[in-house]
């Protein structure tokens, strides 16, 4: 499939994109909803705000993000990124961070950060494995009950230096609790999540420690 990936412009497409939004991930409540003004303003202040189109135009990827500042670093905050069900495993997914890496570069951003389900294995997989992201920071009940995250940062400029072991986190796949215990206990030592595997109805997190 021939995929357009570019910063969106119009307000048509800004509607489209919180359309997207709101469809991938099945909200029904208003306030779980993207502005299309919110959009806009991120767009025109160093913000984040890219589509993918299909050959007719239809908006089948979409991401979001701003410019935020810790500790007198600035880096650029990835808020979200969705693909319609129908386009996922194209690779437009990559390609929509990729786009956005280079929108942050603009900023004068060195890394970009997000947040993401550590039980959610396929996302992990794709931000850790994939992209080269490193988990830096467990978030428990992140946005209210039952919802863990994990921070990551992802260094816009080099690929990930390895650094030096710093152990692993074994559970059974479909057993939350004791990942969830393994990960809190693993990021509490100040190691930082670099890969992901599933086998054998197993999954082992890898850790290293921080040098940085």
């Amino acid at each position: 499939m021939d995929v357009v990936v570019r910063e969106l412009d119009s307000p048509s497409e800004l509607t489209a994109a919180a359309r997207l939004y709101r469809s991938v991930f099945g909200y029904t409540q208003p306030e779980y909803g993207v502005s299309p003004r919110l959009l806009a303003a991120l767009r025109a202040n160093s913000g984040s705000v890219i589509g993918a189109l299909d050959p007719a135009g239809t908006m089948i990827g979409f991401c979001f993000g701003f410019s935020a500042v810790d500790g007198g670093e600035l880096y650029h905050y990835s808020q979200a990124a969705v693909v319609d069900a129908g386009a996922q495993g194209l690779g437009i997914g990559r390609r929509l961070k990729q786009a956005q890496a280079q929108t942050a570069r603009g900023t004068g951003a060195r890394t970009m950060r997000w947040t993401f389900d550590p039980y959610a294995l396929r996302n992990a997989h794709f931000n850790l494995n994939v992209l080269g992201a490193t988990g830096v920071r467990f978030l428990p009940d992140y946005y209210g009950g039952d919802t863990d995250r994990v921070l990551v940062s992802w260094d816009l400029w080099h690929a990930r230096k390895p650094g030096a072991p710093a152990g692993t986190v074994e559970s059974p796949a479909t057993d939350r609790a004791a990942l969830r215990a393994g990960l809190e206990q693993r990021f509490a030592t100040g190691a930082r999540w670099t890969g992901v595997t599933r086998d054998a109805g197993r999954v082992t997190c890898t850790f290293e420690n921080d040098e940085s």
